[in-house]
C-alpha cells in the first residue's frame, strides 16, 4: 500500500514541499511511529527539510552534526542504524516531539537511514518512536526496502527544482517580470561617484558578450554585479547559472560543470548535464573561479576558446552557446606565477576585468546602504523605526570594513537584535548607539573623568590597561576579534573561514571552543 502511494507522488506534479511532507506522514503511518524527519546534510550540519510528529519550529533548526552523536551515527553508516530504548547517546529531537513538548523524550526506540544521491551523502532519514519495541528486525528491513524510494523522491524532487528555476530565468521577456526579477536578483546600491562610473562601465560591457572576470575582496558584491551584468545583456531572457567552484570537489568538479554519461564512474547510473548545458543560450557565473583544479582549467580552456564541451565518460564534444562571467577574491597574476592557475585561462577570463572597490573606498555609501539594512531589519523584528545615533554613524564611516557590505549587513543585524533583547519596544523608536555596533576601533574613547559603560567591562576585546598586563588574555583577544570578523566576512561558514585563516578546520572548532566563540 506505502508503496504504491509512494510511487504515484512520484510521477504527480506537486510541490515540493507537499512531496516531501506526504513522505514523512506516509513513513510515520506505516511504521505507527512518534515522529519521522527527513534532513538534509549542509556543510557540517543537517537541516531539517519535512518533519512529522515534532513541533514545527524544528524545521528552523540547524543540527550540527559533531554535536548529535545519534545523527553522526547515522550519517556515517549506508545501512540502517537502530538505538535500542537504553541507549545513553542524547537525542536531537529533546523536547520537540508533539507528544511531549519541551519534555525531555521518555525510554524509546529510534532508527534512521543515511540517504545518498548521485553517490554523495544527501542527508539522513530518522524514525522515532515512543513505544519501545516499536523497532523490530522486520521493522528495519522494512526501513531498508523503502530507502531506494525515498531516495527517489529526493531525486524527483531536486530536478524539478532545477527545472522550475530554469523556467523562471528562461521567461518571458515582460518588463514587470523583469523588475520583478531585477528586484529578487537583488539591487546595487549606492551614490559615491566610483559606484556610479563602475555600474555605467558594467552597463556598457554587458551588451558586448565579452567575458568578464569580476574582481574584489570577499564581501564587495560580485554576484550582485554578475547578475547585473547578465540582466542588461541581450541573454537576460535566458538561463543565469550560478556556480561555486570553491564549493566543488576536485572529483565531482568536472563532472558538475560538464556532465557524465551513465558509466561513466561509480555511482553515475544516468546520463546527467552540467552547468554549461543547463547555461545554453544564456549565461555561466564561475565564483571563487581561482579555486578551480588544474586539470579542470583545461577542459574550460577549451570550451571558452571553442564553445565545446564534452560529457565525462562520452566519446563525442557538445557545442554550447555560453557567456562566462568569472569571479575571485584572489590575485590571479599570483596564482600565474605559483603555477596554481593557467595562464592561457587567465587571459581568456580577463578579457575585460572589472574591480569591484571594497566598501571603505566607497565613501557615505555605507549610510546608504546601512539604511537598507536598517528597513530589513525593523520590518523582520516588526519594530516601530529603527535609525542609528549620531556617533553610530560616524562609527561606521571611520570603520575599514574588512569584510565589506556582508559584514555591514551583519553588524545591522546583530545591533538590531542586541537592542530588542536589551527591552527596547516595539512601539520605540529604537536608536542604536556605537556600543552595540560592537565596531573595534571605530568607537572613540570615553572623555576623560566618564565612566565607560558598564557592558564594556564584560567585553574581552578591551584594550584597556589592565588587560594588556596579561599576555595570554590580550592574545585570546585579539584571536577571538580577529575569527569573528573572518566568520563575518564568510557569512558565517566556518569552512571558508578556516581556509581564510589558513588553518585546519578542526583546529579551528577547537580554538573557537576554548574562546567562548562555539
Amino acid at each position: 500500500m506505502m508503496e504504491s502511494m509512494l510511487l504515484a507522488d512520484l510521477v504527480a506534479e506537486l510541490p515540493h514541499a507537499v512531496r516531501l511532507q506526504r513522505l514523512v506522514s506516509s513513513l510515520r503511518a506505516h511504521f505507527d511511529c512518534g515522529a519521522v524527519a527527513l534532513l538534509r546534510l549542509e556543510e557540517d550540519c543537517l537541516r531539517p527539510q519535512a518533519v512529522d510528529g515534532l513541533v514545527r519550529e524544528t524545521l528552523g533548526r540547524r543540527f550540527v552534526v559533531s554535536q548529535h552523536p545519534r545523527l553522526a551515527a547515522i550519517l556515517s553508516r549506508r545501512d540502517i542504524t537502530a538505538f535500542d530504548h537504553d541507549s545513553t547517546l542524547p537525542d536531537p529531537y529533546d523536547g520537540l516531539l508533539d507528544a511531549c513538548v519541551g519534555e525531555p523524550l521518555p525510554v524509546h526506540d529510534c532508527m534512521g537511514v543515511s540517504l545518498h544521491i548521485e553517490g554523495q551523502p544527501w542527508g539522513v532519514l530518522t524514525l522515532d518512536a515512543l513505544r519501545t519495541g516499536t523497532f523490530t528486525a522486520s521493522a528495519r528491513d522494512d526501513l531498508r526496502r523503502h530507502t531506494a524510494l525515498v531516495e527517489a523522491a529526493i531525486r524527483v524532487t531536486r530536478l524539478e527544482q532545477e527545472i522550475h528555476a530554469l523556467r523562471l530565468s528562461r521567461g518571458s521577456a515582460d518588463p514587470a517580470q523583469t523588475r520583478a526579477t531585477a528586484a529578487e536578483d537583488g539591487e546595487i546600491i549606492g551614490h559615491s561617484d566610483v559606484i556610479q562610473r563602475l555600474l555605467h562601465e558594467v552597463g556598457v560591457v554587458a551588451d558586448s558578450g565579452l567575458p568578464v572576470l569580476l574582481l574584489g575582496e570577499t564581501g564587495v558584491g560580485k554576484e550582485l554585479f554578475a547578475r547585473y551584468l547578465h540582466r542588461h545583456s541581450r541573454r537576460r531572457a535566458a538561463a543565469l547559472v550560478h556556480v561555486n567552484c570553491a564549493a566543488l570537489p576536485e572529483s565531482l568538479a568536472e563532472s558538475e560543470l560538464f556532465g557524465h554519461v551513465k558509466g561513466a564512474f561509480s555511482g553515475a547510473t544516468t546520463d546527467r548535464p552540467g552547468r554549461f548545458e543547463a547555461a545554453d543560450g544564456g549565461t555561466l557565473f564561475l565564483d571563487e573561479v581561482g579555486e578551480l583544479p588544474l586539470t579542470v582549467q583545461a577542459k574550460l580552456l577549451r570550451a571558452l576558446q571553442n564553445g565545446e564541451i564534452q560529457r565525462l565518460g562520452a566519446d563525442r564534444p557538445k557545442r554550447v552557446d555560453v557567456r562566462v562571467i568569472a569571479a575571485t577574491n584572489r590575485t590571479l597574476r599570483d596564482s600565474v606565477r605559483d603555477g596554481a592557475f593557467r595562464a592561457d585561462l587567465y587571459h581568456r577570463l580577463s578579457v575585460y576585468p572589472v574591480p569591484i572597490p571594497p566598501l571603505r573606498e566607497r565613501g557615505t555609501d555605507v549610510l546608504v546602504l546601512a539604511g537598507r539594512f536598517l528597513e530589513l531589519n525593523r520590518a523582520r523584528l516588526g519594530l516601530r523605526s529603527l535609525r542609528l545615533s549620531h556617533e553610530a554613524e560616524e562609527a561606521l564611516c571611520r570603520y575599514p570594513w574588512p569584510g565589506n557590505v556582508r559584514e555591514l549587513e551583519h553588524v545591522i543585524s546583530r545591533a538590531a537584535l542586541k537592542a530588542v533583547s536589551r527591552g527596547a519596544r516595539r512601539t520605540d523608536i529604537v536608536t542604536l548607539p556605537p556600543e552595540l555596533l560592537d565596531l573595534d576601533g571605530a568607537t572613540p574613547p570615553p572623555a576623560a573623568g566618564a565612566s565607560a559603560p558598564a557592558s564594556n567591562a564584560a567585553q574581552d576585546d578591551t584594550d584597556s590597561p589592565a588587560a594588556a598586563l596579561h599576555l595570554r588574555d590580550a592574545v585570546d583577544a585579539t584571536q577571538r576579534r580577529h575569527i569573528r570578523r573572518t566568520l563575518d566576512a564568510c557569512d558565517g561558514n566556518w569552512a571558508h573561514a578556516a581556509r581564510r585563516l589558513d588553518v585546519d578546520p578542526s583546529n579551528l572548532h577547537k580554538l573557537a571552543r576554548r574562546l567562548g566563540l562555539k
